[in-house]
Formats: C-alpha cells, sequence, structure tokens
C-alpha cells in the first residue's frame, strides 16, 4: 500500500522566547533556528520515518531545493514536487519557556496547486491507497472529489481551521486526525467524549483520532474506542508533535497493525519528537521507537 501526502514545505523560521509576545509589545530574542516544516513535510517525514512507502506532493520556489535534499535523506519519495517561480512557504515560530508555541504561516507556494497537476499526481494511485491531506494548500475540495472518485483512503488532518475547509465534502474523509481544539471548531462542543460522540453521527463510516495534548488520544471507529494516555516527558519543543503523531499513525494502519499497538506506537514517537528542537530533526526513527517502547 502506498501513501500519498499532498501538503505543504515551509521553511521555519524559530525564535525562542521567554513568552509569546503580546500585542505593541517588543520582546528580545534568546536563540534563532531554521529548519524544515510545514505539516505536509512533517507528516511525510514522519511516515518515512515510521517505514512507510509515502510520496509527497506539492509545490516550492527556487529558495526550497533544500527539500529534494531532506526527501532523499529521510526515505520521501519526492518525484512529484515541483520547482514554481513563487517564494516557498515559510513560518514564523514563538517558543516560550514553557515550550509552546505561536506560529504565523505564509502559504506562498504552498497555494499554488493547479487542477492538472493534481490530476497528474493522482494518476500514479490506486484504490485502497492512502491520501493524507492538512489545510495548507489549495485546491483541497478538488484533492478529496477526485481521490474519492479513485477509491483512495482519505486522512484529513484539519489544520489550520478555517473557511477553506468548507469547500471540503467531510462525508468523503475516511479517516480524521485532529487535536481537541480542531474538534471543538467542527462540532461546537468542549468535552473530548461528546466531540469524539458528535463526529461519529456526523460521520459514521470515518475513523477518528481525536489528539488531547497531556491528556493523550481517543479513538473512534462506529462502536468501537479506545484511549492512549501519553507518556510523561520534559518538552523543549512541541511544534511537531501532532504530526509526528499522525505519520506514526497511518504507518501503523497502512501495516495493518492492530490499533491500541498503533496509538501505543504513535504516543510513544510524539514524547520523543517533544524533547528535541525542531520539526522535521525531531521526528524519531522506527527503531528508537521501537526500542523505547521495550
Amino acid at each position: 500500500m502506498k501513501v500519498l501526502c499532498i501538503g505543504s514545505m515551509n521553511l521555519d523560521h524559530v525564535y525562542m522566547m521567554d513568552h509569546i509576545v503580546a500585542p505593541g509589545e517588543t520582546e528580545a530574542v534568546n536563540e534563532i533556528k531554521n529548519f524544515l516544516g510545514g505539516k505536509g513535510m512533517n507528516q511525510s517525514v514522519a511516515l518515512a520515518k515510521a517505514g512507510a512507502n509515502i510520496y509527497h506532493a506539492g509545490m516550492i520556489g527556487p529558495d526550497g531545493l533544500v527539500f529534494l535534499d531532506a526527501c532523499k535523506e529521510h526515505g520521501v519519495n519526492g518525484d512529484y514536487i515541483r520547482q514554481i517561480d513563487e517564494f516557498t512557504g515559510h513560518a514564523i515560530i514563538q517558543i516560550d519557556k514553557n515550550a509552546q508555541n505561536c506560529i504565523l504561516l505564509y502559504g506562498g507556494a504552498n497555494q499554488k496547486l493547479t487542477a492538472e497537476y493534481v490530476d497528474e499526481v493522482l494518476a500514479g494511485f490506486e484504490t485502497g491507497d492512502i491520501l493524507l491531506l492538512q489545510n495548507e494548500v489549495n485546491m483541497l475540495g478538488y484533492i478529496v472529489d477526485k481521490a474519492y472518485e479513485k477509491g483512495m483512503q482519505i486522512a484529513l488532518n484539519p489544520s489550520p481551521f478555517n473557511e477553506k475547509l468548507n469547500e471540503v465534502d467531510m462525508t468523503k474523509i475516511s479517516i480524521f486526525l485532529l487535536n481537541e481544539i480542531e474538534g471543538g471548531q467542527i462540532t461546537g462542543l468542549v468535552d473530548p467524549k461528546e466531540i469524539i460522540a458528535s463526529m461519529k453521527e456526523k460521520f459514521p463510516k470515518a475513523k477518528i483520532v481525536l489528539t488531547l495534548g497531556k491528556d493523550g488520544a481517543m479513538f473512534a471507529e462506529g462502536n468501537t474506542e479506545f484511549y492512549q494516555p501519553i507518556f510523561p516527558v520534559k518538552a523543549v519543543d512541541t511544534t511537531a508533535a501532532g504530526d509526528t503523531f499522525t505519520g506514526y499513525f497511518l504507518a501503523g494502519l497502512s501495516e495493518g497493525m492492530a490499533i491500541p499497538d498503533v496509538l501505543k506506537m504513535s504516543a510513544k514517537a510524539s514524547s520523543i519528537a517533544v524533547t528535541r528542537p525542531g520539526a522535521v530533526p525531531s521526528i524519531p526513527l522506527r527503531k528508537e521507537v521501537e526500542e523505547a517502547l521495550k
């Protein structure tokens, strides 16, 4: 089974600060770091490091050629990545002394996908293959419709949650991977159990994975539900925690692992990622996760 991620690639500029800057405030930065990121690339790398057969598609500008090198380095097939005459997407990330973050996102080349390009990419995939999407690229509704016609399993991480998601026929989503804030934005609810119940009612055929930060994660499909607690660690940078969880979850799913085992592996991988700075560099290899679970 192949996994395709049509997703964002961002050059991340990370600023380490005492606290997240307030409106009108000027604050000195303790340290600056530059990383490769974007939810799409983060999740593709997580899939690759977890051992999945992952293909990444998306757009970069002339300043984004480093992503092609990163794909080769981490085992992501980057044959579908295209360079265009536009700035690569980038993010400005503030991280405070408690490892909480605040992100400014510029879409750039990520927002330049075309129908012709999407058709070209999807032609290389078949019924049953997994398509992973986030809300950091354009053409999301078109991508979902065309992938659904092919019979692909469509996994959606609805982040960032905004009006662009209105163009997506959510009934065509096979797997929702979302945090409690996004779950609340979809359902209008706050309590995780109520969010799960509402999601099951709205999308009865879908698998639902709801991450709850320090409170772990929940999974639901039909009458089946599982809960996975976190593995407590001292967090340094939480930027790619959710992306790591997503990548490992889909990798385990594509292998046919039992859901409780997939959740446990994903939680452990995420717990390792938050102990390291950056997005892509923080994601652990499968063998690290398996060794840590022993």
